[in-house]
């Protein structure tokens, strides 16, 4: 398939990057965010936190008319170096309300596979997750 990557391709990718900070914590965008969250972790070995925030349906169809969080965050924000994940960013409008619910932090960089962030692995109109299992296979 055009533009399917591969889990090899992408942990090259995240252990050439160069990220510019010491976070104290990696806060992955559920569901999205939680497999390149776990890819970033082997690198940089930082505790993992959730963000429960709703927006798209698998198929990539908004939801909702903005996102949505679904559980307060269980975790201390004031004062951390906070590294965002998310699988991908299409309008940055889940990104940008983590980032605002997050507020609290010292620093806030965003990481996204596919899309616009301080640190993103590639930015194209079709890609395919390898971690992303066809529909007629479920």
């Amino acid at each position: 398939m055009k533009n399917a990557k591969t889990m090899e391709e992408l942990m090259l990718k995240i252990n050439a990057m160069p990220f510019d900070t010491d976070f104290d914590l990696i806060v992955a965008i559920a569901n999205g965010g939680i497999i390149p969250a776990a890819l970033i972790n082997q690198r940089l070995q930082k505790k993992i936190e959730l963000l429960k925030i709703s927006f798209r349906d698998p198929l990539q169809k908004p939801l909702y008319h903005a996102p949505q969080l679904l559980e307060a965050p269980a975790f201390e924000i004031k004062g951390k170096k906070i590294l965002l994940v998310e699988d991908r960013v299409k309008t940055g409008a889940s990104i940008n309300y983590a980032k605002e619910i997050l507020k609290d932090a010292a620093v806030i960089k965003t990481f996204a596979v596919n899309g616009d962030a301080d640190y993103s692995l590639y930015n194209e109109l079709c890609f395919k997750f390898p971690w992303i299992m066809p529909l007629s296979l479920q």
